[in-house]
């Protein structure tokens, strides 16, 4: 149990021992940034389908599950993989009828779509019956090279960081060493669009335009990659 709490003592001891010679060291320290503009390749749609009377007549209901089926083959059709659509929530609504005293309940159910040919898009909506279309919206976008970018990003916000330290140094008259410390921030994407991601056609659209002409402007998004590194000043 001694020499545990010997081993214990000695260990911290020696951490200390560094962190205080890390600290006395000359060093300067700044931050490098690096980043690039890109055009999303991959787009998240919320498509919320609800169950209707065709021309409203209460024996003719179309289902939930059918529209569903049709939005799931419109969406294998445009290359949509079964993983990338998922069912998000589901509703209910009371519909009342002019010939009955009760109401009838019409269910809605709301889809998450991961699409990435976005020039199919209005290939997905031709194919449900666009009554049964209750809302549309974009709830993200994404790159599919982002990771790679980042990586790229990362190396060149760590040479603008050491950069940034020369000038530094280079200014009291002195060179810059081995890095001391490199730490990263958290990874940051911007939208450019005001709008936070892109403009679409979408809540409570007319059944004759959800399929006839989809407006997307896809906005370009800026990823950004900043660290925070100490340089040894010779």
């Amino acid at each position: 149990m001694k020499n545990l709490l010997l081993g214990i003592m000695l260990f911290a001891s020696v951490h200390t021992l560094q962190a205080q010679q890390m600290t006395n060291k000359d060093m300067v320290t700044t931050i490098g940034r690096a980043e690039e503009e890109v055009t999303p390749d991959i787009i998240y749609i919320n498509v919320t389908l609800k169950e209707f009377y065709q021309d409203g007549n209460t024996k003719k209901k179309v289902s939930i599950e059918t529209l569903e089926k049709q939005l799931f083959q419109a969406a294998t059709n445009v290359g949509v993989e079964k993983k990338d659509f998922t069912i998000q929530n589901i509703y209910s609504t009371n519909y009342a009828t002019k010939k009955k005293k009760e109401t009838e309940i019409l269910l809605s159910r709301q889809y998450r779509i991961k699409v990435t040919q976005l020039n199919k898009l209005n290939d997905l909506f031709d194919g449900v019956d666009a009554a049964g279309i209750q809302n549309t919206a974009i709830s993200e976008l994404d790159y599919s090279k982002k990771k790679e970018l980042e990586k790229t990003l990362k190396v060149k916000a760590v040479k603008d960081a050491m950069e940034n330290a020369k000038i530094l140094a280079e200014a009291a008259g002195q060179k810059v060493g081995k890095a001391i410390l490199l730490s990263e921030s958290p990874q940051m994407i911007y939208f450019n669009s005001p709008r936070a991601m892109a403009s679409f056609k979408s809540s409570n659209m007319e059944a004759a335009d959800v399929a006839d002409d989809l407006d997307l402007d896809i906005k370009p998004i800026k990823i950004t990659s900043e660290v925070n590194a100490s340089f040894e000043i010779l």
